[in-house]
């Protein structure tokens, strides 16, 4: 019998995601925005919003990246994850994305814009090999992987060394 996270994975029909981890799209708006008139950032218009479905288990993690948008996380199902970003100005926060808001979760969050972030399963998580997150992502405007950028460990140690370690455990 599949476990839980298995049975996600096969019935969301999710696949690896570049970061680590896995997802498939589930929204893609057909309204497009000129961005890339407003943004140099953007090579071109963009939809208006896009949506994921991720998951995340026990031994993964999403390695450090970045996108030109604002990716907004929402949680689903399964343990609470952590998700590390590091300020374009150095500021550093990690934020629990769960179930448990009385112990400080919280169900949704925003990454703005050019912030580097990366995501692991929450230490409050059980440790036992089937435990995953189920979260959803709204980015807008709408992702393209032409924006996505993995972070380069080397760069982004030289540019932020006071969170060398962080950033050590999450690139690839």
């Amino acid at each position: 019998m599949p476990s839980r996270k298995e049975s996600l994975i096969e019935k969301l029909k999710l696949k690896p995601h570049p970061e680590g981890g896995f997802y498939k799209e589930t929204y893609r708006s057909s309204m497009m925005i000129p961005v890339h008139q407003q943004n140099e950032a953007f090579s071109g218009p963009r939809p208006a919003s896009t949506g994921i479905y991720y998951l995340l288990g026990t031994g993964d993690f999403s390695a450090f990246h970045r996108i030109q948008s604002d990716e907004m996380w929402h949680y689903y199902e399964g343990d609470a994850i952590t998700i590390h970003m590091i300020h374009n100005d150095g500021l550093y926060q990690a934020v629990e994305l769960g179930p448990n808001v009385e112990k400080g979760d919280t169900f949704q969050l925003v990454v703005p814009a050019g912030v580097w972030f990366a995501a692991e399963l929450s230490h409050k998580a059980n440790e036992n090999s089937d435990s995953f997150c189920l979260a959803g992502c709204t980015v807008s405007p709408g992702f393209d992987f032409e924006e996505f950028e993995m972070a380069d460990g080397y760069m982004l140690k030289n540019a932020f060394p006071e969170h060398r370690e962080i950033i050590e455990r999450f690139v690839r």
